[in-house]
């Protein structure tokens, strides 16, 4: 007997749920004989992991019930059912719900990688038969909402219209969870230094920055602009501690000069939008972000030179991850829809 081509495609996604798995019968046996063969038969099904999954995310039995259309004693039942089988505690009842232990803390990111990999053989089968389908799940930060991202979605389902993707926007150490556990197929922004072996990163261009502001700004009249005409006005800039924060810093101080303490700060596009066409305030972000209110005539980039201020734009993947066809191609149109170095 030998494996068709979708066999082949189903087989490689089973190693891999069989190493995920595997690694949680080597933990729970630690310490024990053996494990019975119920612990395995327990252990491969979708709909128990899919109800741990969603306990450790949402810490409510009644709401994962309502999700997966099953009652809350069915939903505990399964629970107690595996935790019985592993030998291991995996939720502890607090005043914030039912929150995962250690143990089920690092299992529950191991469930979550086996129902990526079944979410993307279903998606992978169907590309083998002639139609790119499913959900691509992408953690998005702020500089690629504006262009990047739109284009290459647009340019995907128009080839391939029965695709969806979602946009994740959150802070970058909770999509970087998400990446970890399965949830999150990649994330495209500013790269960021990698703290975790776990993760990979692919550079796509450098990304400019500019001074900018309302285009009836006193300082857009100025063909000159000093480091002291900068301190006469407030400023929002992104939070301590991220790329954008840490390139103006540099910036400055390579100029001897304190970077600018910012009023307000905030990651929010439309928030930065709103505030610098409602008064003098000041900011520094990449002209792609702002692009079509600088085309509008709304905003501008002042004339103030900031050589060797840029960031590095990119995609961040799990390393050794098998991303679905379809995830895959969009990361081709993203690289396509990329603005050349």
């Amino acid at each position: 007997m030998l494996l068709t081509p979708m066999g082949e495609l189903a087989h490689k996604r089973f190693l891999r749920i069989a190493q995920e798995l595997g690694a949680v019968l080597d933990e729970a046996a630690v310490g024990r004989d053996s494990l019975t063969a119920a612990a395995l038969d327990v252990l491969y099904d979708e709909k128990r992991l899919l109800a741990v999954s969603l306990l450790a995310e949402v810490h409510h039995m009644p709401t994962v019930g309502r999700h997966l259309g099953v009652s809350q004693p069915a939903v505990s039942a399964a629970v107690a059912r595996l935790e019985r089988a592993l030998g291991h505690k995996l939720f502890l009842r607090t005043a914030r719900g039912l929150m995962p232990t250690d143990v089920g803390a690092r299992w529950v990111r191991r469930f979550d990688r086996v129902l990526a990999e079944l979410r993307y053989l279903e998606d992978d089968v169907a590309a083998a038969r002639g139609t790119m389908e499913g959900v691509i799940t992408v953690g998005t930060l702020p500089l690629v909402r504006t262009h990047v991202l739109p284009c290459a979605i647009s340019s995907l389902l128009a080839k391939h219209p029965r695709l969806q993707v979602q946009s994740v926007e959150s802070p970058y150490e909770q999509l970087c969870a998400g990446l970890l556990s399965g949830k999150v197929d990649f994330i495209l922004g500013a790269l960021r230094p990698l703290a975790d072996k776990a993760l990979t990163s692919e550079p796509l261009f450098a990304d400019r920055l500019g001074l900018m502001a309302s285009a009836n700004h006193p300082l857009n009249r100025r063909r000159r602009i000093r480091f002291q005409d900068l301190r006469e006005f407030p400023w929002v800039l992104s939070r301590s501690g991220t790329p954008l924060r840490e390139s103006l810093a540099t910036f400055f101080a390579a100029h001897g000069e304190a970077a600018p303490m910012p009023t307000v700060e905030t990651g929010d596009l439309a928030m930065v939008r709103g505030l610098l066409l409602q008064g003098p305030m000041l900011t520094v972000l990449s002209t792609h972000q702002l692009r079509y209110e600088v085309d509008a005539g709304q905003l501008c980039v002042l004339r103030f030179p900031m050589e060797g201020l840029q960031r590095h734009i990119g995609v961040t993947t799990r390393a050794g991850a098998h991303l679905s066809v379809a995830a895959l191609a969009l990361l081709a149109a993203i690289r396509e829809c990329s603005p050349a170095e």
